[in-house]
């Protein structure tokens, strides 16, 4: 990343895939059928597919990532497998979203919110997802325990639980639950209690 200097956290989409079961933080989040989910910063789009199965032909799965290449792999893998219900989406999370006001019933951030912490992009990334979700709608964050690696990014970037309350509760979020999913990783969920205009 050095011919771009702004970049400080390298968003990796695939340290995570040996010790992250992605279809139970599927299960834990509790999707429905028929819910419109966002993944953001999707990556190859594990977490996406698991959705996929459980929201049905009238579900939608949004996968967003910012690499190119992530997407591509993604939208092979659903042409192969004939998956319909997930559209892949080469954006910039913490810009504007090519998705309308809300719409979505549960967005996802696997692995992602330590980078944004990292790189001053929590405020951009959070007002983008309050606006694209529904009021009620689940926030559903995976992240690395904070102990020390490897796996997973240096201590200094990663949150307990409690931490990331505090961070994301200023965005119109109030704390569900924390369920640990992993050696590695816990899954904290909000529910959205106030829309943000933008």
């Amino acid at each position: 990343m050095a011919d771009n200097p702004r970049q400080g956290h390298y968003h990796a989409g695939m340290s995570s895939k040996a010790f992250l079961d992605a279809e139970r933080v599927i299960q834990e989040i509790g999707l429905k059928n028929g819910d419109k989910f966002l993944d953001v910063g999707c990556g190859e789009g594990r977490f996406s597919i698991a959705a996929s199965k459980l929201i049905g032909n009238q579900g939608k799965v949004y996968a967003i990532d910012s690499y190119e290449e992530s997407i591509k792999t993604l939208k092979e893998q659903t042409g192969r497998d004939n998956i319909g219900n997930i559209e892949s989406i080469v954006a910039d999370a913490t810009k504007k979203m090519p998705l309308p006001d809300a719409i979505i019933d549960v967005c996802l951030m696997a692995n992602v919110m330590h980078g944004f912490l990292a790189n001053g992009e929590v405020p951009a990334v959070m007002a983008e997802a309050a606006r694209v979700m529904k009021k009620g709608s689940t926030l559903a964050v995976v992240e690395f325990k904070k102990i020390n690696g490897p796996p997973g990014p240096p201590i200094s970037i990663r949150m307990t639980p409690e931490e990331l309350e505090a961070l994301i509760s200023e965005y119109g979020f109030k704390r569900n639950k924390i369920v640990e999913v992993g050696q590695f990783h816990y899954l904290a969920m909000f529910r959205a209690i106030a829309r943000h205009n933008s």
